[in-house]
């Protein structure tokens, strides 16, 4: 798992850092490593550069990249628009090199045809406003190339800790940040503008420990421990699954599903409307009313919420539920009932065995008193906030999910696509992690895993051409179950 830096974090790094004065400075190294970078691996014996500017520490990046290029005999033209006088005292003496190279400065673009490379030095981490003109043109000119697109640190319009755009931004092919990994690189609209993304840590020796890491697929390989032969389904948890209502039958049966297909030895589906007689497609699922499945001493976990409903009955059960001594999965409308009643909040408060939530945006906004606006602005200390709030492990549903636990630390995923926007995915996840707990997998390894293996197993149906458009959430079982016994 990669460390992950929010902005203040990564000022204080650099505020820390110790640079001896014979050595080269964190600007002249950032702008170095880029252009070797883009020499490298993005110009492939091409040599036309354009190389834009701003006005801060990130133009000073861009004034060495272009130094470095233009000492290595490209042909380099830089664009800044600038106060000259307002630069920092690092970012002047970049300037001020490249000029002694002979480079010029120009204000707009030269007329010189096609560009080999593109890079985007105008605007770093410290952008808290909309991009206004005359950048919303440099950045419209960066956006119209069909070249490379090297973004220094951050997209330039991008927000590093929330992945907002600021009005607008630049849509890179790659981009190289420094010193460690930023949110919003990695969740909102960040994998959107990124594009392949590289970490360059300046050669500074160690870093503080962060409160935020990645989630990578290495996490699989010690989520459920190898099988022995002298077993029986009892050996591998069951699970009390409890949703259903009236119309949203198949909530309960792709979580049930999901579940099996995960390794809980029992699952017994609950439903609030009448239980089928039977699941034709898994006829190892144990169908129950609802009331049924409270009754049964050995459930080893619980997942209640798909297709719960918030009828008095379906808050009836979640209120003589939510007691029980048992690993809990919370998902969908049983967290609608929690927003509402105040008395189901303190409940799960002060729940003293592990809790799991699963909102998506809406569902965050309605728990928080808020908008999904304000939970989308910001998805990182939202998700912190839930899990302090409901003493709770959370996802933070959405692109480049964020989990969180209730002592604050954070991570975000990195894999999934557009083909788990679709219904029951998130039903198939609580299942997921229900059979995780069930299997007595320890809390946060089994939030972690399931949200990896979920967007891992998408991921592996679109490369094989399944999706993304069309990718259903009952096609993801099968390939985690293929992934969770490959690893």
């Amino acid at each position: 798992m990669e460390p992950i830096y929010r902005s203040h974090e990564i000022r204080d790094i650099e505020a820390r850092a110790v640079i001896n004065p014979d050595t080269p400075t964190l600007m002249e190294r950032a702008g170095l490593a880029a252009a070797i970078y883009a020499r490298d691996h993005l110009l492939q014996g091409k040599k036309r550069i354009l190389v834009l500017a701003g006005p801060g520490n990130n133009g000073g990046d861009g004034f060495v990249a272009a130094t470095h290029f233009r000492r290595w005999r490209f042909d380099v033209s830089v664009i800044f628009l600038g106060d000259e006088s307002k630069l920092s005292k690092d970012a002047r003496g970049a300037l001020m090199e490249w000029r002694a190279e002979g480079g010029a400065v120009f204000s707009e673009a030269p007329r010189l045809g096609d560009w080999d490379l593109v890079v985007d030095a105008l605007f770093g981490i410290g952008l808290e406003r909309d991009i206004a003109p005359p950048y919303t043109s440099l950045i419209h000119l960066i956006n119209r190339q069909t070249c490379p697109r090297f973004a220094l640190d951050i997209p330039s319009g991008l927000h590093a800790d929330s992945g907002r755009v600021l009005g607008l931004a630049v849509q890179a092919t790659h981009t190289m940040t420094f010193l460690g990994l930023k949110p919003g690189l990695l969740t909102l609209d960040g994998p959107d503008h990124c594009g392949q993304v590289l970490v360059d840590t300046l050669g500074l020796a160690s870093l503080p420990a962060p409160r935020g890491w990645t989630i990578d697929e290495s996490i699989l390989r010690a989520l459920l421990p190898k099988r022995r032969l002298n077993t029986h389904k009892g050996s591998f948890g069951s699970l009390g699954l409890l949703g259903g209502a009236p119309g949203m039958t198949g909530a309960v049966l792709l979580a049930g599903r999901a579940a099996l297909r995960l390794g809980a030895g029992r699952v017994y589906a609950g439903f609030l409307g009448p239980a089928p007689q039977v699941d034709l497609l898994n006829p190892e699922l144990m169908l129950r009313n609802a009331a049924d499945i409270l009754a049964l001493p050995h459930i080893s976990a619980y997942a209640v919420g798909p297709g719960f409903g918030t009828s008095e009955g379906a808050r009836d059960i979640l209120h003589r539920l939510l007691p029980a001594g048992r690993p809990m999965v919370i998902d969908a409308d049983a967290l609608n009932l929690i927003a509402s009643d105040t008395s189901l909040r303190e409940q799960c408060q002060a729940r003293s065995v592990p809790t799991i939530v699963t909102p998506h945006p809406a569902e965050a906004a309605r728990l928080l008193g808020g908008t999904v606006e304000e939970v989308q602005g910001d998805r990182v200390p939202v998700a912190i906030t839930l899990a302090k709030d409901l003493t709770a492990y959370v996802v933070l549903k959405g692109a480049g999910s964020v989990c969180a636990t209730p002592e604050g630390l954070w991570f975000i995923n990195r894999s999934g696509n557009p083909g788990l926007a679709s219904a029951g995915s998130g039903d198939v996840l609580t299942g997921f992690i229900g059979a995780l707990l069930a299997q007595g997998v320890e809390a946060q390894k089994a939030l972690l895993g399931a949200v990896q293996l979920h967007g891992k197993a998408a991921d592996v149906l679109v490369s094989k051409g399944i999706g993304p458009i069309g990718l259903t959430a009952s096609e993801t079982i099968d390939a985690a179950r293929d992934l969770i016994n490959q690893s």
